[in-house]
């Protein structure tokens, strides 16, 4: 397949971002990469819906990232909606606001197609061989956990409502919060995860604006252990001075430590470190237009 160049933009709960890349071969190479935080996820949370202020402010978010896509002469540009577009009350006014402002298809993921594709564009810019692995994707709504390989792509896909944004809202209400919050927080995530039975893999991936911010702490990959260290860190102080001291935003701070706790767990289901992806759902969505129009 010959290269060609796609863009993207990812909707999520946190954040908006978008991706420029130059698609060929199966690789992705990033050619432009923007985000913003909007925070879709704690206005749905709070009002069960995206309402107009914030809808706005979303446009002319995707203007000016549809904007930079055809600077870059995209081949295709199309933005993908998660758990915002599944969690939220009429998201038919999201996907007409983001369809005005980027000119381009617009389409609400399913949980289990956001899994497969942060699988593959993960795996995509990773070196796996043929090992069996793991990716972890852990957003602001849900958390996705696919076992495959990267010849027969992912096999194993599940979703859980479980996301950092909503663990911290429903249990973890301090600043910093109490130990006591932080054990319940810990009980809920292992009651989700406690009834999957994943394939054992060799290695497991994170991805994620929670698992970057992780391995950049850490200083690479990390166990249920290094987390743990984390999770002790971040309890000890307000999240404004966490993301001075930690050099993140404000927002990634607040939902940092709901972030660790459910990746820790992860990492104990696996049996496995995680290390920190380089691709992720934008990476796989590049793939997959990339193919479609090749096929075309």
């Amino acid at each position: 397949m010959a290269e060609m160049k796609i863009g993207v933009v990812d909707v999520g709960s946190n954040t908006v971002r978008l991706l420029v890349a130059s698609v060929g071969g199966g690789e992705v190479r990033s050619l432009r990469e923007e985000r913003a935080h909007l925070g879709l996820g704690e206005e749905i949370l709070r009002h069960g819906r995206v309402r107009r202020r914030k809808l706005e402010e979303l446009a002319v978010v995707a203007t000016e990232f549809g904007r930079i896509a055809r600077e870059h002469r995209v081949r295709q540009l199309e933005t993908v909606v998660t758990a915002p577009g599944r969690q939220g009350d009429a998201p038919e006014r999201l996907l007409q606001v983001l369809a005005r402002a980027t000119g381009g298809p617009v389409r609400i993921v399913s949980a289990e197609d956001e899994g497969r594709l942060a699988y593959t564009g993960a795996v995509a810019r990773t070196d796996v061989g043929d090992e069996v692995v793991a990716v972890c994707d852990v957003g602001g709504g849900s958390t996705e956990l696919v076992v495959g390989t990267a010849l027969l792509g992912p096999a194993w896909v599940r979703s859980l409502d479980v996301g950092s944004l909503r663990l911290t809202a429903s249990l973890l209400h301090g600043d910093p919060p109490t130990a006591a919050e932080i054990e319940r927080a810990r009980a809920s995530v292992r009651e989700a995860l406690s009834a999957l039975e994943p394939p054992h893999p060799g290695r497991a991936l994170g991805t994620g604006g929670s698992a970057r911010a992780l391995a950049r702490i850490v200083g690479g990959a990390y166990d249920a252990d290094a987390l743990q260290q984390v999770i002790e860190l971040l309890a000890s102080r307000p999240a404004e001075l966490s993301a001075a001291q930690l050099a993140i935003p404000l927002h990634r701070a607040r939902t940092l430590l709901a972030g660790a706790l459910v990746l820790a767990e992860v990492s104990r289901l696996l049996g496995v470190e995680l290390a920190p992806a380089k691709g992720g759902i934008r990476e796989g969505v590049a793939l997959r237009l990339a193919s479609e129009r090749a096929a075309a």
